[in-house]
């Protein structure tokens, strides 16, 4: 989406988001939020709100190389079933005026692709990674982002969202369930043991655990029913240069730099069709103990 002026937090936002210190309520004064204790958080200019104030960004935060890396990418369409896949789940699961939430939202890539299918729904990203915010706000006109981590209790209303997604980010089984509604859903992404095996071995990728989606259940299942998973494996066509943003964009690149990435793709990749591999988990909250 090109830039334009400075977009400020949507209405709606304010009836999703709470004061992250006291659980007050926000509203816009002098382009901040502000609870009744005066809590003030900051409106980037890109449009985002960040309420991690007097918090560092988490060591694990995307940087903005890593960003416009994993944008380009899937601009490029490589990774484009698993958008679909997503947004055809999503419009079966929420209505179309949904709030859909995305903790560890990334590009917004796959948010915005739920967005188009929910044609009324409200879209909020959370991340701590400001590249990411600032990705996620221009992915699509109804995308809204925060900063927040969400390991931590979200400043998000109880029972608020029709939707959340997890897409290869952190999961916070306790915080997915206290902001859903009774009869929402929690849509999660996460690649299998399959998933790029043709370069694991020639790039020293890091491995997924073959037992990933068993602990993602047991992880899950004191708050949440596993209500059905659809794998989803596909075989997009890669040249060495989009091998190269393809693992800057993934957590090898917290381990690998990009001269000696390029190096081993230069000498170890040639054009190549590699698996792309996931698994694709709907859960439904349980209701909560009396």
């Amino acid at each position: 989406m090109p830039s334009g002026p400075a977009r400020l937090p949507s209405d709606r936002l304010l009836t999703v988001l709470t004061c992250p210190l006291c659980r007050s309520v926000l509203t816009r004064a002098d382009g901040a939020l502000r609870c009744p204790a005066r809590h003030t958080f900051d409106i980037a200019r890109h449009g985002y709100v960040s309420l991690l104030t007097g918090h560092r960004r988490a060591p694990s935060a995307d940087s903005a190389a890593m960003i416009r890396s994993r944008a380009a990418f899937l601009r490029a369409g490589h990774y484009d079933p698993l958008a679909r896949a997503v947004a055809d789940l999503a419009a079966g699961l929420a209505p179309a005026d949904a709030t859909v939430l995305d903790a560890g939202a990334g590009t917004g890539h796959h948010l915005a692709a739920v967005l188009d299918a929910l044609p009324g729904a409200l879209g909020v990203g959370l991340d701590t990674s400001p590249a990411a915010l600032r990705a996620t706000v221009r992915a699509h006109p109804r995308a809204e982002a925060a900063g927040w981590d969400v390991w931590r209790p979200w400043p998000v209303r109880t029972g608020c969202a029709h939707l959340v997604l997890n897409v290869f980010a952190p999961r916070n089984g306790p915080e997915f369930h206290r902001v859903l509604a009774p009869d929402g859903a929690l849509l999660v992404v996460t690649p299998t043991a399959r998933h790029l095996r043709e370069l694991r071995e020639p790039l020293g990728l890091l491995t997924v655990d073959p037992r990933k989606e068993e602990r993602l259940r047991r992880t899950l299942s004191a708050a949440f029913r596993l209500e059905r998973t659809e794998p989803l494996e596909f075989t997009p066509a890669l040249t060495a240069e989009d091998v190269v943003g393809l693992v800057a964009m993934s957590p090898t690149a917290h381990h690998l730099d990009a001269a000696r990435l390029r190096e081993r793709v230069g000498r170890a990749v040639p054009p190549v069709r590699v698996t792309a591999s996931f698994a694709v988990s709907v859960y439904r909250p349980r209701a909560a103990a009396q």
